[in-house]
């Protein structure tokens, strides 16, 4: 790999760490200050979108192919499991009137995300309770949302990594 198509490739994962950020923003603005609270699924989205930035952040410590790689499938990987969550919290979870010991309730209690740090991880509402719409689309729509492009510059960026050698 090109020394230009190594650094191309992590300017891509580069940009996957605001994007991922932004969107656990807009969830803790709406949370502290328009009261949307958060259910166990929303909650492990957010998890997924820190856990992305971070395995994007890998691309920019770990300054060879193989960092970009292991980055960019983490992400990958990351993403895949983020578009699954936010599916299952539309089509699933928000049909039930409890969401709690739930898949999602049990992750984000076994990773102790929510004793941690519970403005951030802390689950205050049920799936049902949890239906919020944003310019007429359901948050988890935006979710899903940012994780398909997430993955699609992750994608890019192997595709960049191993197009050119």
């Amino acid at each position: 790999m090109s020394a230009a198509t190594d650094a191309g490739g992590r300017r891509l994962l580069g940009a996957v760490i605001p994007l991922a950020l932004l969107a656990v923003g807009v969830a803790l603005v709406s949370q502290h200050r328009f009261d949307v609270r958060p259910c166990p699924w929303c909650v492990l989205q957010r998890a997924e979108f820190v856990a992305i930035a971070l395995a994007a952040g890998l691309s920019l410590l770990w300054r060879s192919r193989a960092g970009l790689l292991t980055s960019a499938a983490l992400v990958i990987a990351l993403a895949n499991l983020g578009v699954l969550s936010a599916l299952w919290q539309h089509f699933v979870a928000s049909a039930s009137a409890s969401c709690n010991l739930t898949l999602a309730d049990r992750i984000v209690g076994a990773l102790q995300l929510d004793s941690l740090l519970p403005d951030l991880f802390a689950a205050t509402a049920s799936c049902a309770e949890a239906k919020v719409l944003l310019l007429g689309v359901p948050y988890e729509f935006w979710s899903l949302m940012i994780f398909v492009i997430v993955e699609a510059l992750a994608v890019w960026a192997v595709l960049r990594g191993v197009g050119r050698r």
